[in-house]
């Protein structure tokens, strides 16, 4: 399998960042690690293994991001507002840097997002800012709005709240959206989520998926037994939804 580390400076967020690269052709996948993970991480809890027939026959192409939790939402050293902006330079650089550079190595022309637990989350909130980029969305266990409480999962803005936060829950600025034309081009994606029935998140999955029924798009939510919140729910999963 070809595995591929690669690493720059990044000007957007004034600091090097590192990623991998599994695979030779096929689908582009863009994947946000969980909170506590790093770009090495789908590799280091076997998802990557567990893609290698995809990998192997040019059906897919990984390319493994660095998260940056901990100076963003889990950035408890910052300021709510702070840590929203620092996200939003981490946006930037997956779509000036990252994004481009996909599309340099690998011509196919469908470009998939993926994550688990927060990772599910960046991919869903970068898939809904910006619809008109990808062709499919694989969100396993994740949360869809970072101001609630479950569990011993906190509000991650302390209960801070402004405009930017708005517009990056996808459980928040969905219900108001009325542009057609972003209406129209969420509606020509691919959306797959999971979540186990014993979840935390359960409920929020639930929530979302009414909110994407109501606007008329598309989506498949897909409820598995017990905790699902884990890596080996991961591995099992994503041969079967990437």
């Amino acid at each position: 399998m070809n595995r591929e580390y690669l690493r720059w400076y990044s000007p957007r967020l004034d600091r090097d960042m590192e990623l991998l690269v599994f695979g030779h052709a096929g689908a582009k996948v863009l994947v946000f690690p969980t909170r506590d993970g790093r770009f090495w991480e789908y590799e280091q809890i076997g998802i990557v293994a567990s893609l290698a027939d995809k990998l192997n026959a040019g059906h897919l192409q990984l390319y493994c991001i660095e998260g940056l939790a901990s100076e963003t939402f889990y950035g408890a050293h910052r300021h709510p507002a702070e840590r929203i902006r620092r996200h939003n330079a981490f946006e930037d650089y997956i779509l000036n840097e990252v994004l481009p550079l996909m599309t340099q190595k690998n011509a196919h022309e469908c470009t998939i997002v993926h994550g688990c637990s927060l990772g599910a989350f960046q991919a869903a909130s970068l898939v809904f800012r910006h619809p008109h980029l990808f062709r499919k969305l694989v969100a396993f266990s994740g949360r869809y709005d970072l101001t609630i409480t479950v569990e011993s999962f906190a509000d991650l803005f302390d209960g801070y709240y402004d405009d930017e936060i708005y517009f990056h829950m996808p459980t928040h600025f969905l219900p108001g959206l009325a542009c057609d034309w972003r209406l129209e081009k969420l509606r020509q994606i691919e959306i797959v989520m999971t979540i186990g029935d014993a979840d935390p998140f359960i409920d929020n999955n639930r929530h979302l998926s009414r909110l994407l029924a109501d606007k008329q798009i598309n989506h498949r939510l897909h409820v598995w037994n017990g905790r699902a919140h884990r890596a080996g729910a991961w591995r099992r999963m994503a041969p079967l939804y990437i």
